[in-house]
């Protein structure tokens, strides 16, 4: 048990030296080490996963799990040592440790995330189906709206072109039925005969045919060019909706966008995610808050003490060697 204790003042930061002459402060960096260790512990399985979200190797996931979880640990541990209960306000100490409570939520941010993609995993899954679905169509609309504007274009020219013959058609015909009425006195002077009224006729009509086999003879041409580039136009679209594949979309940036999407979508997920971020910046800091707000104990009596006498002692030293090379000096002027 006492090595337990130990250890937890190790994590802490603490100089188990002088801690052990400090009793009523051992309680205290006891729990703000095991808030550091265990920190570390949640930061290692949080590193693990992603890593193992990204790769898919478990060996090489608890490799980088663990020196995630050293580096976030250290990181941890110097963030308490590095801090000083000093005799002054409270609002000095705050802006001291302001650097540290930014760094303590930057790190509960990167923590959190991936535990995030685990607990809700389920819910993560299916959405990543929804959302591959949508990129998939996505990419068809992209293709087929890049080839609209060249195939409707095509469509719209050769049908112009075939409305031109069939408006000369239809004159054609009206003028040919117009003589026909003409030479069998159905229609005009309703006289049945092939008289000069039946002659006009007929070369207005003769006339519209030649006119219509103009233009048929020059737009079934262009047609049949028009339909052979829409043709090769709709197998160039056929080829490449053909090479779109449905790509597994479940990388970490996938789930942290199904992640999103579920928050915005589900508000209780989105609360959920709010409150695990907050618990995990209250564990960060929480090791920084005991120290703001616990007050000077033996412990940082005798701590200070200690840097004091060490601080003086070195300053001493230093002023042996001044002196020393000071009478060095004045020797070799003599």
């Amino acid at each position: 048990m006492q090595s337990l204790k130990e250890f937890f003042w190790f994590c802490s930061g603490a100089n188990i030296s002088l801690l052990k002459r400090c009793p009523t402060d051992a309680s205290k960096y006891t729990g703000m080490g095991a808030a550091v260790f265990f920190t570390g512990i949640l930061a290692a399985l949080s590193g693990g996963y992603a890593f193992y979200t990204v790769f898919e190797n478990p060996y090489w996931a608890a490799v980088f799990g663990l020196v995630w979880g050293t580096v976030i640990f250290n990181l941890d541990r110097f963030i308490v040592s590095t801090m000083r209960k000093k005799q002054g306000g409270w609002f000095k100490e705050i802006v001291i440790a302001s650097p540290r409570m930014l760094l303590a939520v930057m790190l509960a941010v990167v923590i959190s995330k991936p535990l995030e993609l685990r607990i809700f995993s389920k819910e993560i899954d299916r959405k990543l189906v929804v959302l591959e679905e949508q990129i998939y169509q996505n990419e068809i609309s992209e293709i087929e709206q890049r080839y609209s504007d060249q195939s409707n274009a095509l469509q719209n020219q050769i049908s112009t072109l075939k409305g031109e013959i069939a408006a000369k058609t239809i004159t054609r015909d009206q003028l040919a039925a117009a003589a026909r009425a003409e030479a069998d006195g159905t229609g005009g002077s309703m006289q049945r005969s092939a008289g000069p009224i039946y002659q006009l006729k007929k070369a207005d009509a003769d006339q519209a045919q030649r006119e219509l086999d103009l233009i048929s003879n020059q737009n079934l041409s262009i047609i049949a060019d028009k339909e052979k580039e829409y043709s090769a136009l709709m197998t160039e679209k056929a080829a490449e909706l053909q090479q779109i594949k449905r790509n597994p979309w479940d990388g970490m940036a996938a789930q942290l966008e199904a992640l999103r999407v579920l928050g915005e979508e589900n508000r209780a997920i989105y609360l959920a995610n709010i409150f695990i971020l907050l618990l995990f910046i209250m564990l960060e800091c929480t090791p920084i808050i005991v120290k703001l707000i616990a007050p000077r104990g033996p412990y940082d009596e005798l701590l200070e003490v200690r840097e004091h006498f060490f601080k003086n002692h070195n300053l001493e030293k230093i002023a042996e060697m001044n002196h020393a090379t000071h009478q060095k000096l004045k020797y070799l002027v003599r």
